[in-house]
């Protein structure tokens, strides 16, 4: 029971974006970051009880980057919704995405499970921050002081967002080359 403690709380970050793209779509920000920060806790929370007390899963090492993703993509589509992030963003972070779960599903199929690296994380937190960025400069135009808005230097953070998320999945597919997955004697799909 206590083992899946990690999962339920993985779970639970699915049943958070619901009201994270609530309150954004409908600008209440402050709801929004606060949903999201505690999706955020969760993230870390079930991470370090399953390596503290050794509940690691090969559900939980597929369903927490899933969790992420989720969470990441349907955020970006609501800040795009409301016009504060462009469109390409998103569909640049769409297809990495869409091609990282293709090819985990892919690797689960063959009994392997792939692990996230420092650069996917370091992505997930440029992304986290950028996102906080927008809600607090959000906020602040719109109910704090909108005739002094703030610039938008949540722009910066994104295009650093952006180009380690390129870096991350280039460097998914040379680990997954250098690995054998991708080897053509490896590629077989098995009846």
């Amino acid at each position: 029971m206590l083992k899946n403690i990690p999962n339920a709380l993985t779970i639970l970050r699915f049943i958070l974006i619901i009201p994270i793209i609530y309150y954004i779509l409908t600008g209440q920000y402050v709801a929004g970051f606060i949903v999201l920060t505690i999706s955020g806790l969760t993230d870390v929370l079930d991470g370090c009880i399953a390596r503290k007390f050794n509940f690691i899963t090969n559900f939980g090492k597929l369903i927490d980057p899933l969790a992420d993703k989720s969470t990441q993509v349907a955020v970006l589509a609501a800040l795009t919704f409301r016009g504060i992030i462009p469109l390409w963003m998103l569909i640049i972070v769409f297809v990495k995405e869409l091609v990282m779960v293709a090819g985990a599903s892919f690797l689960y199929g063959k009994k392997l499970v792939v692990s996230s690296r420092w650069y996917g994380k370091l992505t997930t937190v440029l992304f986290y921050v950028a996102i906080v960025c927008s809600l607090f400069i959000e906020y602040w135009n719109t109910s704090i002081n909108p005739a002094s808005p703030l610039p938008g230097f949540d722009d910066y953070i994104y295009y650093l967002a952006i180009i380690a998320t390129v870096f991350s999945l280039v460097m998914y597919f040379k680990q997954f080359y250098q690995d054998g997955y991708l080897k053509k004697e490896n590629l077989k799909i098995e009846d």
